[in-house]
């Protein structure tokens, strides 16, 4: 019988023989790992036995952890590092090399977006196109380009991708595409269904849920063909084929760059992710409702939510996603100060940060938009007054209540 989502997930420790009958994975703090043949010892390190050799590598409780969101994302394998950035960062600094190119979609995460500045001091040229047409991702694709970096859903305008349509043109250019699954978690959406070859996730968002833990995570598909891939060193083309990315992903990422996930952030992650299609499905429908009714206040101007007819990506978010998502941005009219709207709230909490079973309201150009500047928040159509919300499972109708009473206050 095929078990749902929540049902595997939640029963996916037990079933992988925990010690001593436990329901949970339990918290490894072991930094070293020791074996009673030097020979096995040897093996584990040159990837001939399964096994552990430095704590900075992985523990098995870590491992559990990836297990599940390998079964999430459908994939063949998964990485875990201490942040969701130092999972882009490891996709980016391992598999790139000076003088490559990349396409990405314009509209990133800023800290995101501030890596591939980073990236492009250090030689790794980088083109930014509105990805929600894929022909602006056809056009900027060179003989060196090696890969295609897209988010599911932008944040904070909540623009969609043209996901299906880059992963065809990556898959008949060869080209190695990653997508950002964070805002969408594997529950709503799983990119291997439009050709990803590498899933990246925040583990510090919604799958974790409680805002008590910071991860990140790269899920291989198994969709890529990582032996036509020119940047992967030869000491890892002895690994199976399909696990060349991924094993030099660890092997530099974690071994020589030291992003390691803790154990007990991974438990608490792990823990947390059980919960995640309940609590995806409570706060996306909220955030569909609170979309529609800000959208009728005459003190908005505009509300991003992919739930809206009037949303350009509306119908392709229908039919890529299980819900609109849990994101959503809004514009006051002309003058008004989204810092002092802000300040009438009495449930959301002024906070950076998404994903969190509290919902969190951020006035984004004056935030985490501050420090592009305003040429570039203007190329991305970020506006002064813009708020982002992330909402939560409170009772719907408090938060609802909530955002009434401070448009009308405001």
């Amino acid at each position: 019988m095929s078990e749902g989502f929540t049902t595997r997930i939640l029963h996916s420790d037990r079933r992988g023989s925990v010690e001593h009958g436990a329901l949970h994975k339990p918290m490894h703090t072991a930094s070293a790992f020791g074996y009673g043949d030097a020979q096995t010892l040897v093996d584990v390190f040159q990837g001939r036995n399964p096994g552990y050799s430095y704590g900075r590598q992985g523990n098995p409780t870590t491992a559990a952890l990836e297990a599940k969101l390998t079964e999430m994302e459908d994939g063949i394998g998964t990485v875990s590092f201490s942040t969701g950035m130092a999972a882009i960062a490891a996709v980016l600094t391992t598999l790139l090399r000076e003088g490559d190119h990349v396409v990405s979609s314009g509209f990133l995460f800023g800290n995101t977006n501030s890596l591939f500045a980073t990236m492009k001091g250090l030689g790794v040229e980088v083109d930014f196109v509105d990805a929600t047409d894929a022909a602006n991702v056809e056009r900027a694709l060179r003989p060196d380009t090696r890969l295609v970096f897209v988010e599911t859903i932008a944040n904070p305008r909540t623009q969609v991708a043209a996901l299906a349509e880059i992963g065809a043109l990556c898959k008949a250019r060869g080209v190695l595409y990653v997508v950002d699954n964070t805002m969408t978690s594997p529950y709503l959406f799983r990119p291997k269904t439009v050709q990803a070859d590498l899933s990246i996730n925040s583990l510090t968002k919604y799958i974790c849920g409680h805002g008590n833990a910071l991860g990140g995570a790269i899920t291989d598909t198994g969709l890529f063909d990582w032996t036509a891939y020119p940047n992967i060193s030869p000491s890892y083309r002895s690994t199976k084929p399909a696990m060349q990315g991924l094993q030099q992903i660890k092997k530099k990422g974690l071994r020589d760059m030291g992003a390691t996930l803790g154990s007990e952030a991974a438990h608490r992650i792990a823990a947390g992710a059980e919960t995640l299609s309940l609590r995806m499905e409570r706060a996306c429908a909220t955030a569909a409702a609170l979309a529609a009714q800000l959208a009728a206040h005459p003190k908005v101007k505009r509300v991003y939510h992919p739930s809206l007819p009037d949303h350009p990506q509306h119908e392709r978010a229908r039919a890529l996603f299980k819900r609109g998502g849990a994101l959503l941005a809004f514009e006051l009219q002309d003058g008004l100060d989204p810092v002092h709207f802000q300040n009438q709230l009495r449930v959301v909490i002024s906070a950076t940060h998404l994903g969190d079973n509290r919902t969190l309201a951020i006035p984004v150009a004056q935030t985490i938009y501050w420090e592009m500047g305003p040429e570039r928040r203007r190329e991305m159509d970020i506006a002064d007054s813009l708020i982002r919300v992330s909402v939560g499972i409170e009772d719907p109708e408090d938060l609802l209540g909530d955002f009434a009473q401070a448009c009308d206050a405001v």
